[in-house]
């Protein structure tokens, strides 16, 4: 019998040597000494502690016990060898144990779950005799989170018996329901949507014993605490349970440990929480020119693929206008759009329609697009984890990024809790008066006026909240 726990798997640790065809994960008590775990760490966490593995980068996906169907399929998404996460959770996800995987953004968190979860549900739909019902739950925060889970999901899923659906609000749900009722293996759903069928009676989680939380922490973070506990209820007593996520706290370490019996004990999350390969920088700018920056960057660098981040929808409308007078289009992605226009706006950046998108940071969880080359902190971010989701969108895989953050004088202390944050101080780039004036100058040649543009912004807002509405 598998032994049930909690694993927190440091995503800059490498795990200890072991054979590359070895059937399951070695109990984790097993896999290192007491006297090799870090002294800056708490002795507490110390018992069980993973060590370096000189044959890492010699791993493949073939040296794994799954699928010749699975197999393929990731030698089709292009996947050679296991990412640092996936190389250290794969086998104890297969091997049936609670994991919690830290890694940063861009590192193949998805597939670290998404591989392993798919390979154990199609082993047990070739022993099974009959349909069983939904048996892997995967709850995330956000719509876009969802979809793009999905796809994941359905392209390892390829030539395998395993079904996936994507459960979100914001659409009809009869088709969703004949969906389920047609037969469902691995669920991805968003909180809203998912309680309302769960209240019908028509949705059925009784059969689940694989429970994944994505993006755990801003789940636990924006009150999902009582959902996931509330689904608790529906679920099977003894069941396996992942969590995944970029960031986390002391605060969400502790709900967490609420929602599993007999956790193992964990390791500490990685000192540095972001990428090496982005590049950040800061420049100190005036809320109210913020724009005149944005749209010189943006002509002086033709080839650029943008992710501008904004803290709320009306900020992002009013962005997206204002590029627009100076003949520069956009797309928005905030809360308050159809799930078809945001559908709609992510795959037309996918394909390149527009290289500038203006989004707030929820919404902002779910985009996957690899080649975005800048991320721009147009505002800085209210809560300093979120800087790291917002520059993970640039420099994914092995793609060099660069990360701007817009500094207004009122936001000097958000860039302080955020370098706080990661470690790590910002680069300046310096920023003469003459050159500012410039671009000042360079800017309002084209009849920029702010009240006229607040007052467009706020009739576009009424127009798609009627449109949402509908």
């Amino acid at each position: 019998m598998p032994r049930w726990g909690l694993v927190l798997i440091r995503a800059d640790i490498p795990l200890a040597p072991k054979p590359s065809h070895a059937p399951a994960a070695a109990p984790p008590e097993k896999l290192g000494t007491r006297n090799q775990f870090p002294s800056s760490c708490s002795p507490a966490f110390s018992s069980w502690f993973l060590v370096s593995n000189p044959y890492l980068r010699t791993v493949k996906f073939t040296d794994y016990p799954l699928a010749s169907e699975i197999i393929r399929s990731i030698g089709k998404l292009g996947w050679k060898r296991p990412t640092d996460i996936q190389y250290k959770a794969i086998r104890h996800i297969l091997a049936g144990e609670d994991v919690m995987g830290i890694a940063q953004t861009g590192t193949g968190k998805t597939a670290a779950f998404a591989i392993p979860v798919v390979q154990l549900i199609h082993t047990g739909k070739e022993n099974a005799r009959r349909k069983d019902g939904i048996k892997c739950l995967v709850m995330v925060p956000t719509r876009e989170l969802a979809m793009q889970l999905h796809s994941v999901f359905d392209d390892l899923a390829k030539g395998t018996r395993v079904n996936v659906f994507a459960l979100t609000g914001g659409v009809e749900q009869d088709p969703q329901i004949q969906q389920l009722q047609e037969g469902v293996d691995i669920l991805i759903a968003t909180p809203g949507r998912m309680f309302d069928l769960l209240n019908q009676k028509v949705l059925r989680l009784e059969r689940v014993n694989i429970l994944v939380l994505d993006e755990a922490d801003l789940m636990l973070d924006l009150g999902f605490i009582e959902d996931i506990r509330g689904v608790l209820g529906h679920l099977k007593m003894r069941r396996q349970t992942l969590f995944f996520s970029a960031t986390i706290n002391e605060k969400i370490k502790k709900l967490a440990y609420t929602l599993v019996k007999k956790p193992i004990r964990i390791q500490i999350s990685p000192k540095d929480p972001i990428s090496k390969n982005v590049d950040h920088s800061v420049v100190f700018i005036d809320m109210d020119d913020k724009r005149f920056f944005l749209e010189r960057f943006m002509k002086e660098n033709p080839e650029a693929k943008i992710l501008a981040f904004v803290r709320t929808r009306v900020r992002a409308e009013r962005v997206s206008k204002a590029m627009a007078r100076v003949k520069i289009p956009s797309l928005v992605l905030h809360g308050e759009l159809s799930q078809e226009d945001r559908n709609i706006a992510l795959e037309a950046f996918r394909e390149n329609e527009q290289r500038l998108m203006v989004a707030t940071d929820v919404s902002a969880r779910g985009i996957d697009i690899p080649d975005v080359t800048h991320v721009i902190n147009y505002d800085l971010p209210d809560q300093a984890d979120n800087y790291v989701h917002r520059v993970g969108r640039t420099g994914r895989g092995t793609r060099r990024g660069f990360a701007y953050s817009f500094c207004a004088p009122e936001e000097h202390d958000k860039l302080r809790a955020v370098e706080a944050y990661t470690g790590t101080e910002i680069k300046v780039v310096e920023l003469d008066r003459s050159k500012y004036r410039e671009t000042i100058a360079f800017s309002r040649e084209d009849g920029m006026n702010l009240e006229e543009l607040m007052k467009e912004v706020e009739e576009t807002l009424k127009r798609k909240k009627k449109k949402k509405g509908k």
